[in-house]
Formats: C-alpha cells, structure tokens, sequence
C-alpha cells in the first residue's frame, strides 16, 4: 500500500492554488492514468512533474476519498 503526501501550494503560481501529491513508487505510465482519471474526476486541469501530481485548486479532501477508495494511505490533508 502506497502512502501519498498531500500539500497546497499558492507560491510562484500567481496566487491560485495547487494541490500536489507525491510519494508514488508506480511507473510513470501508472501516474500518468491516475492523473487522467483524477481530473476528468473533478473536471480540472493538472499535470506530472517529476513523478508528482499537480491538479489545479485546493480539492485535497475529494482527491485523499478517492485515492483511499483505491487503496491508497494519505497523509497530509
């Protein structure tokens, strides 16, 4: 069971915040697809940097229900 750490960021990004998730161990093809459905998810925008998850706004509590609902531990929120 993978452990996910959550945090907001608002710094450098013009105010707006961000959410970042990492701690992934999957390959980057896996976090890429979990990207993908966590935005259609919530009908955002985001990215993969660096093997982090970056999804624009603050959805930190709806983001940690659905990655627990995949089995995922989270931390952070």
């Amino acid at each position: 069971m993978e452990t996910i750490h959550f945090r907001k960021e608002n710094k450098g990004r013009g105010g707006k915040p961000v959410t970042i998730l990492e701690g992934f161990t999957r390959r980057p093809e896996d976090i890429e697809s979990l990207a993908r459905q966590i935005k259609i998810a919530l009908g955002v925008g985001g990215t993969v940097k660096n093997g982090c998850i970056e999804i624009q706004g603050d959805f930190r509590i709806k983001i940690s229900a659905m990655l627990q609902e995949l089995g995922f531990r989270v931390k952070g929120v």
